[in-house]
């Protein structure tokens, strides 16, 4: 398509930084906390994650659409973005699984995208500044307008968002990994008997429900305001704490949830936002990251054990607000910040980051089978 035929558009950070560039998907304007993610793949899984609510992702990586889009590759049931920056875009892909190009698949979901301008130097100004609220419009072109426009965002620090994408009704999940796409064999000992887990759902990707499915999970998603009491008809064997959107110490009810749940000595696993519930419902305190860790090549380990793992996060936990019963078992390798915790006497743990891998590794695909067996420990 000639730049020509295009629809400018405008990207206008609270600073007073703007960007020129063009128009993809939907037109209009729209407002939210601008990051960056630095994956190479996995666009339409990034579009699609929940934990991106309120925020316009800009996409390191100069070309985007090229693979195109398919409803196998969503992790919720539409894209959860504000908005989308990219470098350059294409309309045509060249991928056998493609059904739709991600212009298309923009528009049809109403999701604001600009392209055609310096993602480069707008990364490097976030990493330098840290994460900065910003509008992309069609319709406001004059920086000056579109700037008052941009500063009516919230912030995100103190912002409950689990509450716009939590489900409304309880629902089972029993898909597990295609056969296709199953990249480890599975240990039959493990799965052989149906587990009853109840996920709490803050923002839940649909990966992360098919690999608890394929470790012999029946699994049971709940909304995140429900009680304990509610969660504990279920009579789970285990329970899931999952990945979300915004400030988690602002999902108060999640955080007492999770502290009537651990009183209930049931085994807890914890991903993402879930990993910072648990954290928070055990007396630990979170802060907000400088900009983030969103990619798929973040180092984590400890006692010379490394992880390459997925991450998508603004928060994390604070090491020495943690107490003498909470052990750390993962840092990120980038910034010594905690990226997984166990308790020293009870049946829980969490970690940082996205071991269901989409996109991303694999190498902490054992934390499921981890999980399942510290269920049958505990029933033991």
């Amino acid at each position: 398509m000639a730049i020509a035929k295009t629809t400018p558009a405008l990207l206008m950070l609270v600073d007073g930084t703007s960007f020129e560039g063009w128009s993809f998907g939907a037109r209009g304007t729209t407002l939210g906390e601008v990051v960056f993610n630095t994956g190479m793949t996995g666009y339409q899984e990034v579009l699609t994650d929940p934990s991106y609510c309120g925020q316009i992702v800009t996409f390191t990586y100069p070309e985007l659409g090229n693979t195109g889009t398919n409803s196998d590759d969503e992790e919720s049931s539409c894209p959860q973005v504000k908005g989308v920056i990219a470098r350059n875009i294409t309309y045509r892909p060249s991928n056998w699984r493609s059904t739709e190009s991600l212009p298309d698949y923009l528009n049809r979901h109403k999701i604001i995208g600009i392209y055609g301008i310096d993602t480069r130097a707008l990364t490097r100004k976030i990493r330098s500044l840290g994460t900065i609220n910003g509008a992309i419009s069609t319709e406001i072109l004059e920086p000056t307008e579109l700037l008052r426009q941009a500063q009516l965002t919230p912030k995100m620090a103190g912002l409950n968002l689990v509450r716009e994408v939590t489900t409304k009704e309880v629902y089972e999940w029993s898909i597990a990994t295609d056969p296709i796409w199953e990249f480890r064999l599975r240990n039959k000992e493990v799965s052989r008997n149906t587990l009853t887990v109840v996920a709490i759902d803050f923002g839940i990707k649909r990966n992360i429900l098919r690999r608890l499915t394929s470790y012999g999970c029946r699994v049971i998603v709940v909304p995140a305001n429900m009680s304990p009491e509610e969660i504990l008809k279920y009579n789970p064997d285990g329970i899931f704490l999952s990945n979300g959107p915004g400030d988690p110490s602002a999902v108060e009810e999640g955080i007492e949830v999770t502290k009537a749940l651990i009183k209930a000595g049931k085994p807890i696993f914890g991903i993402c936002m879930g990993h910072q519930i648990l954290g928070l419902s055990l007396g630990a305190k979170t802060f907000k990251l400088k900009f983030g860790h969103r990619g798929l090549n973040q180092p984590c380990g400890l006692n010379q054990q490394v992880e390459i793992t997925s991450q998508n996060h603004g928060f994390a936990v604070r090491a020495k607000s943690l107490d003498a019963n909470i052990e750390v078992t993962h840092l990120n390798l980038n910034d010594q910040t905690v990226a997984g915790l166990s308790h020293k006497s009870l049946s829980l743990f969490s970690v940082q980051y996205h071991p269901e891998a989409s996109p991303g590794p694999h190498d902490a695909d054992y934390l499921f089978e981890k999980f399942v067996r510290l269920i049958r420990d505990n029933q033991n």
